[in-house]
């Protein structure tokens, strides 16, 4: 284990084991100081104050364009068809999924 800010101690063999991945230990004194830095960064964040700040889900004002919905041709079967790898008796042939 590694301090690498004075609140946080990251393991991360602990970590990298929990995942299923595989480690150097270059790799864990890099990975240290990153997650160590991304704890910092989370816990400045946590100390905003946004108690006057609405929640959005996006930062600027989201509309929805549709369009109308119309009824129009649809494509000929045998159009449809012919792009399909396999067919038969004017169906999609597809691999068996289900036992």
């Amino acid at each position: 284990m590694s301090t690498n800010s004075p609140h946080h101690t990251i393991d991360v063999p602990y970590l990298a084991r929990l995942a299923r991945l595989e480690v150097t230990p270059e790799e864990v004194e890099i990975f240290e100081g990153q997650l160590g830095r991304i704890l910092d960064h989370v816990e400045q964040m946590n100390r905003l104050d946004v108690s006057g700040i609405e929640p959005t889900a996006h930062a600027i004002t989201v509309f929805d364009v549709i369009r109308e919905d119309g009824v129009s041709e649809s494509l000929p079967k045998a159009a449809i068809l012919e792009n399909a790898p396999r067919s038969a008796n004017g169906l999609f042939v597809v691999p068996k999924v289900l036992d």
